[in-house]
């Protein structure tokens, strides 16, 4: 039995998602309308998990938050609107250490929740199982990679930026829940020589990517950009793949691009980890990719990063100690596809030995 305490000021809203976790019959639930409503359950009912609105009256979710990481810290998944705004909070939630978030359906409720219920009720379950990280540290490490940042940006260098030739090896990560954070230990850790391309599919909805391009880019020494358009694939760059749809490999005679393209129905998450790996294969010997499985629910990629390990490329899985949610690393090393297995703050130093070797 799973204790969930649903804080969320609309009526409406709340009637809902009581609604859709009684169905599933193993939830003992008990609701609030607010941040501090939310504190006093928090003692009394000792959630195993929590679903907390970002925007809502006498404390909103993010005060809410930052006193529950105190007082008891206990999973948390943030329901956030699909706005700038409310992805900007949204990566401040999880820095204070969320644990994913579920993006609020617009529109008509009643017609929309079905939508997303089933995506609640997955990341509800996988928090109740997930591991919370400690935020200890955490502000020092992003002010230290800031200040890293700005002393390197000028030096991006633009005489690595030439062709992307097929002769350069190519970086290619895949990650789903607990990922912002995760990816924050790793990408700033590539300094600005870096010398291969990093291509990112963090599984994300619409208009988030941009603000997390946006973030990360503000992080590293390496320009951090959303695909957006056809785009040549060069060094001195890590690639998002944009939010809402998936992105592949492709070829024109400049050399390897990535170009955007809707989700494919053949796949379940989005942007889609296998495709865009299996597209790489069709574009690059396998010997020249890298693949890094991150935290995540589910497979998405496993099958592709594990051949390409089978035709001579290398992939890393992080290790269960370090996962927020050891599902996706866990299936490539089930598949045998993991040449290293490691925790989440060892994987820089591993792409930055293979890149140097």
């Amino acid at each position: 039995m799973i204790k969930l305490l649903i804080v969320e000021d609309s009526a409406l809203m709340r009637r809902h998602l009581v609604t859709l976790f009684e169905a599933e019959g193993n939830f003992r639930i008990a609701t609030c309308r607010n941040g501090k409503e939310a504190l006093e359950e928090l003692k009394s009912f000792e959630p195993d998990v929590i679903t907390l609105d970002i925007n809502m009256p006498e404390m909103d979710g993010l005060t809410c938050l930052s006193h529950i990481m105190v007082e008891r810290p206990t999973p948390v998944i943030m329901v956030s609107s699909l706005t700038e705004k409310g992805a900007l909070a949204t990566f401040e939630a999880l820095n204070m250490g969320a644990i994913d978030y579920v993006a609020k359906p617009g529109g008509t409720i009643s017609l929309n929740i079905d939508k997303v219920g089933q995506e609640i009720v997955a990341k509800v379950r996988a928090a109740a199982r997930a591991k919370l990280r400690s935020v200890k540290g955490l502000t020092q490490r992003i002010r230290e990679a800031n200040t890293k940042a700005a002393s390197t940006r000028t030096t991006r260098s633009t005489t690595a930026k030439t062709s992307g030739k097929l002769e350069m090896h190519v970086v290619l990560i895949g990650v789903s829940t607990g990922g912002p954070r995760t990816l924050e230990e790793i990408l700033p850790l590539l300094g600005a020589d870096y010398p291969f391309p990093v291509v990112v599919c963090q599984h994300m909805p619409p208009n988030f990517t941009h603000t997390f391009a946006q973030r990360m880019n503000d992080l590293c020494a390496l320009e951090v950009v959303e695909v957006t358009a056809l785009t040549p694939v060069q060094p001195g760059y890590i690639y998002v793949a944009r939010g809402g749809g998936d992105l592949v490999f492709t070829r024109r005679s400049s050399g390897p691009m990535l170009l955007p393209r809707p989700e494919s129905s053949q796949h379940l998450w989005h942007p889609s980890v296998e495709l865009m790996v299996r597209s790489a294969l069709e574009h690059y010997p396998a010997e020249q990719l890298i693949g890094v499985m991150l935290t995540g629910m589910g497979y998405d990629g496993a099958d592709a990063m594990t051949e390409v390990r089978k035709r001579g490329g290398r992939c890393i899985a992080e290790s269960e100690d370090s996962a927020v949610v050891f599902g996706m690393p866990a299936e490539l090393i089930a598949r045998g596809g993991a040449d290293v297995i490691c925790r989440s703050d060892e994987v820089a130093r591993h792409l930055n030995r293979w890149a140097s070797a």
